[in-house]
C-alpha cells in the first residue's frame, strides 16, 4: 500500500511511516500547480529582465547576468560546485525522507520546476534509488545547499546512489533503473538545492526516535518505582490539575495506569517508614511532562516546516513573478532540534538517577548493585557507570546549536541557523538514550525479581514477561553487553509501549 501525499497537508504520522519504509506517491492533483509554475518561469525568462537564480549567478554573484545560451550550464554548474559535502553518508531512511520532503515542497508549484523533473524524482523513489549524501557541509541557511546538491548531482548522473544497501555510481544506477540522467531546466538546479529538507529530515528522524524513547522511559520509570516499592501518591491527579501543564497531567495519568493493581506497590503501604521518595521517582510527571510538552512543541514546528516551501526565489504563477526572500533560513528547524535535544538529555538524566537509586541499597532497600551475592558479584555496578557516561555525552551534545552563527558566501549570507548539525546530532543522542532506558529496564526488572511472591501491575507484568523472553534474570555475573543490546532492541522497537498498552501512553506525532 502506498501513502498519497497531499503537498502542504501531510501529517507527521505519514512522514514517520515514510521514514520507516512505507511507499509513497504525490497526489496527482498537484500537477496543475507544478505546470503553472514551470510556465511562469518561461514567461519570466521571455521578459528578459534579470531574475535571481534564473538568469543570474548565485549568492554573492547574484549581480552577474547569464546569457540564454548558458542557462542549462548554469544550473548544472550550481549542482556540481555545491556538492561539497564531507563525512560519512547519512542513513538511507533519513535520505529517503529527505527526498519525499523535497518532492512535497516542489509539488506546490512555487519552485518553478517542470512536471518531468518531479516525475523523475518519483521514479527514483519508486525504484529504490536513494542518493548518497555526506552528513556534513550545511550551515542551515541558504538552505541545506551541500547535502541537497549531492541529491541533485545523483539525479544528473554524478555521484552515487544507494541501491538495496549497495553504493553504486549514479550513472550506472540510473541505467539499471531504466532512467536517463536528468537535464536541468532554468531555475531547477537552484530549486533542488535550496530548502531545509535535509535539516528537517534529520530533525524528524530524531523526533520519531525521541517519541519511542519517551514512551519506553515512562514504562521503565513505572517499573523502577515498583522495584523500589515507591509510592504512587505523587501521581494523584489532583496534584497535577493544580499546576495545569498538559504534559504533566497526561504523564501522571499514564503512570497511574501503568502501576494500577500492583501488589508490589501495595506493599509500600505496610511497614514502610519512608515519607517521600527521591525526586527521580516522585517528580516523574513534572520532568517527563515538561519533556512531553517540549517535544510536542517541536513536533508542531516540524510539521509546519515539512509542509512548507523553503527555496528561493519563489514563483507566483498567478502574477508571473519571482520573489526573492529568505524561506531557506532554517531557524525554526534549529530551534526545534534544540528543544528535542534538551528533552532527550533530561529523559536520560532522570532515568540514570533511577538506575543509581536502584543499585544503592540505602535508597532502594534492594541488594547492593542488584545482585544476590554482592562482593563476589558486581551485578549492575558498571551498567550504571555506562548509563552515567551516556547521559554525560548527551549533556555535552545538548548545547544549543541555534545560538551559533558564522558568515558565509563573502558575507552575503551573514547569519545562519546551524540547523543541520543541530538536527543531525539527535539520532545519536536518541541512541544513547535508548541504551540508558535499556539499562533501567534491566535494573528495574531485576529489582522486581527480588520481590518474590509479589506481582507488579498487569501492564508491568506484561513488560517483565517481554523482557524475560529476551534476557533472563541476572544471578551470577555474566558477559553483560548482550543483555544491554537485547534490552535496547526492545526500547528502539517500541516493544515496551506495546507490551504495556500503547493506548495508555501519551503520543507526540499522532497515530
Amino acid at each position: 500500500m502506498s501513502l498519497t501525499l497531499i503537498p502542504g497537508a501531510v501529517p507527521l504520522s505519514a512522514w514517520r511511516a515514510i521514514h520507516a519504509g512505507a511507499a509513497f506517491a504525490l497526489d496527482p492533483a498537484c500537477a496543475d500547480a507544478v505546470a503553472a509554475g514551470a510556465k511562469a518561469v518561461e514567461a519570466i525568462l521571455a521578459k528578459g529582465a534579470p531574475v535571481y537564480g534564473i538568469n543570474t549567478g548565485f549568492g554573492k554573484l547574484a549581480s552577474v547576468r547569464i546569457e540564454a545560451a548558458d542557462l542549462a550550464r548554469l544550473q548544472r554548474n550550481i549542482v556540481l560546485s555545491h556538492a561539497a559535502g564531507v563525512g560519512e553518508a547519512m542513513p538511507a531512511d533519513t535520505l529517503r525522507l529527505m527526498l519525499a520532503l523535497k518532492m512535497a515542497s516542489l509539488a506546490q508549484g512555487a519552485s518553478g520546476i517542470r512536471p518531468q523533473t518531479l516525475a523523475f524524482m518519483a521514479a527514483m523513489a519508486e525504484r529504490g534509488l536513494i542518493p548518497v549524501v555526506p552528513a556534513q557541509g550545511s550551515v542551515g541557511a541558504s538552505g541545506d545547499l551541500a547535502p541537497l546538491a549531492h541529491m541533485a548531482a545523483a539525479m544528473i548522473g554524478v555521484g552515487e546512489f544507494l541501491v538495496e544497501g549497495e553504493r553504486v555510481p549514479a550513472a550506472e544506477a540510473l541505467v539499471r533503473a531504466s532512467l536517463v540522467p536528468l537535464e536541468l531546466g532554468p531555475k531547477e538546479g537552484l530549486a533542488l538545492l535550496n530548502g531545509t529538507q535535509f535539516s528537517t529530515a534529520c530533525a524528524l528522524a530524531g523526533l520519531f526516535a525521541a517519541e519511542t524513547a519517551f514512551r519506553a522511559a515512562l514504562v521503565t520509570g513505572a517499573l523502577s518505582t515498583d522495584a523500589a516499592r515507591g509510592s504512587d501518591a505523587p501521581f494523584d491527579p489532583r496534584i497535577h490539575a493544580l499546576r495545569r501543564h498538559r504534559g504533566q497531567i497526561e504523564t501522571a495519568a499514564a503512570l497511574r495506569v501503568l502501576m494500577a493493581g500492583s501488589a508490589i506497590r501495595a506493599s509500600h503501604l505496610v511497614g514502610d517508614e519512608r515519607v517521600q521518595d527521591p525526586y527521580c521517582l516522585r517528580c516523574q510527571p513534572q520532568v517527563m511532562g515538561a519533556a512531553l510538552d517540549l517535544l510536542r512543541q517541536a513536533a508542531g514546528t516540524l510539521e509546519i516546516e515539512a509542509n512548507g516551501v523553503s527555496d528561493n526565489p519563489l514563483i507566483f504563477a498567478d502574477t508571473v513573478e519571482a520573489l526573492s526572500g529568505g524561506n531557506f533560513h532554517a531557524e525554526p528547524v534549529a530551534f526545534a532540534a534544540d528543544q528535542i535535544a534538551l528533552a532527550l538529555c533530561e529523559i536520560g538524566s532522570l532515568a540514570e538517577r533511577r538506575i543509581a537509586m536502584l543499585v544503592d541499597p540505602a535508597l532502594s532497600g534492594l541488594p547492593a548493585f542488584l545482585t544476590p551475592s554482592p562482593g563476589l558479584n558486581s551485578g549492575f555496578m558498571i551498567a550504571q557507570v555506562t548509563a552515567a557516561a551516556l547521559v554525560s555525552e548527551n549533556k555535552q551534545r545538548a548545547y544549543p546549536a541555534s545560538v551559533d552563527s558564522i558568515p558565509t558566501s563573502a558575507n552575503q549570507e551573514d547569519h545562519v541557523s546551524m540547523a543541520a548539525h543541530g538536527a543531525r546530532r539527535l539520532s545519536p543522542m536518541a541512541e544513547n538514550l535508548a541504551a540508558v532506558v535499556a539499562i533501567e529496564l534491566l535494573a528495574a526488572g531485576q529489582g522486581c525479581d527480588f520481590h518474590v511472591g509479589l506481582a507488579s501491575s498487569p501492564a508491568l507484568e506484561r513488560v517483565r514477561a517481554r523482557l524475560r523472553a529476551a534476557v533472563p534474570t541476572l544471578g551470577e555475573d555474566r558477559y553483560f553487553h548482550p543483555d544491554i543490546a537485547a534490552a535496547a532492541g526492545l526500547v528502539r522497537s517500541g516493544a515496551l509501549a506495546e507490551a504495556a498498552g500503547a493506548d495508555a501512553l501519551p503520543s507526540i506525532c499522532g497515530d
